[in-house]
Formats: structure tokens, sequence, C-alpha cells
């Protein structure tokens, strides 16, 4: 248990949830979101960033998680929702309807750098899925359960690569929008993406907002490690 989830079931919290989402920075597919109810008293080992273990590990120790926490459940936003309300508020989205999922309603909630629309005390935590095992349980859940969606999605549009990109803005994948153009799972509202458009399908956000400042950064991040 991390100092985290101490505290809180100090503070009197019993069900303590700890939520992330993973593929905000995708140009391809729905961004999903997890969230796990640990037992204390059954431990986990190997709980860390779902970014920084390898395949097979975080689906070992995805199978622990499920078989050892008192509940888990996944969210998502599909695409057509992250062109309407922009991918930090699907984001937000998916992590909710996670939340919901959890057939035990948790009273607190440990989330990775941000609050979500949902009636319960909330502790967002920067860099939560390092600093919080609740939260690095919900980073691997999320990370396995998308990348099983992407060895399907790999089937139906081989072209694209996404195997081995996740669906990221790497070289290979601008290289196949651009020969391919999107398919109707690419998110729209992405640059990368209508650049590689013959044609505008995204009417822009619900309510004519803005792209928001933090996903211009996200962009200009994901440029910068090319």
């Amino acid at each position: 248990m991390s100092t985290f989830e101490r505290l809180a079931r100090e503070r009197g919290f019993q069900q303590v949830a700890g939520v992330d989402e993973v593929g905000r920075g995708c140009l391809f597919g729905p961004v999903f979101a997890a969230a796990v109810i640990l037992d204390p008293l059954k431990p986990i080992r190997g709980l860390c960033d779902s970014k920084i273990i390898d395949a097979d590990e975080r689906e070992r120790i995805a199978r622990h998680i499920k078989s050892r926490s008192i509940c888990w459940a996944v969210g998502g936003a599909d695409v057509f929702e992250i062109d309407q309300i922009n991918i930090y508020q699907a984001s937000r989205l998916a992590m909710r309807r996670a939340v919901e999922a959890l057939p035990i309603r948790p009273d607190y909630l440990l989330i990775d750098a941000l609050r979500i629309d949902y009636v319960a005390e909330q502790e967002p935590i920067i860099d939560g899925d390092a600093r919080c095992r609740a939260i690095a349980a919900a980073s691997i859940i999320a990370k396995v359960h998308r990348d099983a969606c992407l060895v399907e999605w790999d089937r139906v549009f081989p072209q694209y690569n996404l195997l081995s990109n996740k669906g990221y803005s790497t070289p290979d994948h601008k290289r196949a929008l651009r020969k391919h153009g999107p398919t109707l799972l690419h998110r729209f509202s992405f640059e990368p993406v209508r650049q590689a458009s013959p044609q505008v399908h995204w009417t822009g956000y619900l309510g004519a907002q803005k792209v928001r400042a933090d996903q211009l950064e996200m962009f200009a991040a994901a440029e910068s490690a090319e």
C-alpha cells in the first residue's frame, strides 16, 4: 500500500480507488481508463508505471491485479467523443465511466494528475502512476486492455502498423496516414490526422471550443520525441 492509500484509510475512507488513463496522445482509437480498488490484505508485487514494464510482465501483473484486488473496471471514450469535446475532457469522461463501472462504489479517488466529475473526495497526484500503487494498478489494467484492442484493430487496418506504433504519432504511422489517409477510428481533431485527410471530416469541438493549451503542448512533446 502506498502512502496515499494509507493516509486515505487513516482518514476513515474504506473503498479507495486508483484511476488512470492510457492513449491520450495517440492519433488512433479511443482513450481508455481503468479504476482499481486494491485489497490491503492482498499485496501485489511489481506495481509501477505501466510504460516502463514490458508487455509480458504487464499482462502477468494485470492477471494478479484482477484476481487479488477488491474490484476493477475499464471505461473509454471513443474517437467521435474525443473530436467533439477534446482529448482532455474525453480522458476525464473515460475515467468517470471506469469509476462508475466498479461494482463497489468508491468513497475516495486517487487520480493521475486531474479531477473528474464524480461525487467522491478526490486527490489528483502528479506522476501518480509512478508514486501511487492504486494508480499504477489502474494504469496497467488500462494499458493491457488497450493493447488487446490494438491487436484486433491491427487485423482490420494492417497498413498502419498499429502493433508497433500503438497508434502514436510515430514516423511510420504518419507515413501510412499520408499514403492511405485516415480511417474513421483516427482522431480528426488531431492535426497530423487532418493534414493527411483528403477531405475535411472534422467540424470542430462541441460549442466551437478551441484546442486546449495542454493538447498543443502534448503535440509539441510528441514531435520533439521523434
